[in-house]
């Protein structure tokens, strides 16, 4: 899932503090999941820059929206009856979000309320930890479900590079090292042939270095 991390407030004041009318809008996707953009953080926002702005002794009129998903065309109609009343959006949503909702309505000002991370999971609560970097062609099956790709500093495919010690990356003592996992998870299996077999040079045009992507499903076009 998506990882999303609150902007800072100043960094929000800035962008908002020339406006009358804001609109604040979070998503009940990933942001909210990991508690960066959804109904809790659109409150919170608002009421903080309400605060800021009565006390700055400035007029600016807040109000809130939460939508199911920013990432669709057909929630993001939901606003469409109200958006021309407001100045400026402050779009609580991951990246996708933003951009699909300065898309849908070109003549409004979107600005984000968040930073985008990485794609990872919950390891707790408010700890996440990157796991994939949706590079279009996975080998988590030839690497005990574990990808070096995200787990490995220099997103080595055969086998750890020369600085790992004692499991822990060269990069920062605090990371494992993503090729001692595969070999631990491996051993584990049973399946340590499978350290032993080269990988082939990774096509990389699946991935972000073959320009924007887009996945076309014939079986589910209407």
């Amino acid at each position: 899932m998506i990882k999303a991390v609150p902007k800072p407030i100043e960094e929000i004041i800035d962008l908002v503090k020339n406006f009358h009318k804001v609109l604040i809008v979070g998503c009940d996707g990933c942001v909210t999941v990991c508690e960066a953009g959804g109904l809790k953080e659109v409150q919170i926002l608002a009421a903080s820059l309400r605060l800021y702005f009565t006390q700055a002794k400035q007029r600016l009129d807040i109000d809130e929206a939460t939508l199911t998903r920013q990432c669709d065309r057909e929630y993001l109609g939901q606003l469409k009856d109200r958006i021309d009343a407001y100045d400026v959006v402050v779009s609580l949503a991951c990246g996708c979000g933003v951009q699909f909702l300065a898309e849908r309505y070109q003549d409004k000002i979107v600005y984000p309320g968040v930073d985008t991370c990485f794609m990872g999971v919950d390891l707790e609560r408010g700890v996440y930890a990157e796991r994939c970097q949706a590079c279009g062609k996975c080998i988590l099956a030839s690497t005990g479900g574990i990808c070096p790709i995200a787990r490995c500093s220099k997103r080595m495919l055969n086998g750890p590079c020369g600085g790992s010690e004692k499991g822990k990356c060269e990069v920062n003592p605090d990371i494992d090292c993503g090729w001692q996992l595969i070999f631990d998870r491996l051993k584990i299996l049973g399946q340590l042939d499978r350290f032993e077999q080269p990988v082939e040079p990774k096509n990389w045009a699946s991935s972000r270095d073959g320009g924007p992507r887009k996945i076309v499903r014939e079986d589910l076009r209407l």
